[in-house]
């Protein structure tokens, strides 16, 4: 059985959870997904296949 976990949704999930619980840095979580999602577009592991 394989399981396919994207880290995008993941990273998207986290950040949104910290803007609800912390909306004053909404600028920098903002700024750091852009930066971890377009790193993870330009290196090519958009997911990662467990089992």
């Amino acid at each position: 059985m394989n399981i396919h976990l994207g880290l995008t949704p993941l990273i998207s999930l986290l950040a949104g959870v910290l803007i609800l619980v912390m909306p004053k840095l909404l600028n920098y979580i903002v700024a750091l997904y852009l930066i971890a999602i377009g790193l993870i577009g330009i290196l090519g592991s958009g997911g990662m296949r467990l089992g």
